[in-house]
């Protein structure tokens, strides 16, 4: 019969503070599950965004065109690093980035820009890059904390019934096998609870932080490209 109930026996034998311990990890776990499922949609479709950007991006023949276009997609972090490079640039160029009626004839009268200038445009896409950076990687600390946290909250959870069990068996005076395995499978709930949140919210955040990694440096490299073709069209080389 023990067999059979398995969990269910060991969760009704174990006690308040166990209890307390499986509710505060069933609630992490609902935390981690949801943040994995929404960074992995927000990855997905920052992906699929920067495929489409830069195959724009790639084939304008000036490189103002997509901002001039004005169909660039927000979950692209490159298409980001674009507007905030594009932005700073016109400004710099004709003294305004409100893309109106105009903005084409004064790009096409604007004088080459200077060194400080096109340095204030790299200072804007950098800060872009760490900007998108940041927005990746929020709420992982949520993951990191499940990762490293629930095995030792199940933890605590297990010392606390065994300890438990024991007192109670000292004060019924039994020793008997039947007597402690009641409490010791209510104390051993709570470990097993804390590695079943630890243990998918640790693949989810691996994979995660890997992603973001990959997505960084192609963010960085990205900047330094568009820098570039800023530079090559733009820059006053007198």
């Amino acid at each position: 019969m023990l067999a059979s109930s398995g969990l269910l026996f060991a969760f009704e034998h174990s006690n308040l503070a166990g209890k307390a311990v499986i509710f505060l990890l069933l609630v992490g776990s609902i935390f981690s599950w949801s943040i994995m499922w929404t960074k992995w949609v927000q990855l997905s479709a920052a992906q699929r965004a920067t495929r489409s950007f830069l195959k724009v991006f790639r084939s304008s023949t000036e490189p103002l065109d997509p901002y001039l276009a004005g169909k660039i997609s927000a979950e692209s972090p490159q298409g980001t690093i674009y507007l905030a490079g594009a932005k700073e640039l016109c400004f710099h160029l004709t003294g305004s980035s409100a893309i109106d009626s105009t903005l084409h004839a004064r790009l096409s009268s604007a004088k080459p820009l200077s060194e400080t200038g096109m340095k204030a445009v790299r200072t804007a896409m950098d800060r872009a890059v760490g900007e998108e950076s940041l927005r990746l990687e929020a709420h992982l600390i949520i993951l990191a904390t499940a990762v490293s946290g629930a095995p030792f909250l199940g933890l605590l959870g297990t010392v606390w019934g065994v300890m438990d069990a024991f007192s109670d068996i000292a004060l019924a005076g039994q020793a008997s096998l039947a007597a402690m395995a009641p409490g010791v499978s209510g104390a051993l709930i709570t470990t097993v609870t804390g590695l079943v949140v630890a243990i998918p919210a640790m693949f989810g955040y691996n994979y995660l932080t890997t992603s973001i990694r990959h997505l960084n440096v192609e963010m960085e490299n990205f900047a330094a490209e568009c820098g570039a073709v800023f530079e090559h069209r733009y820059l006053d080389r007198l």
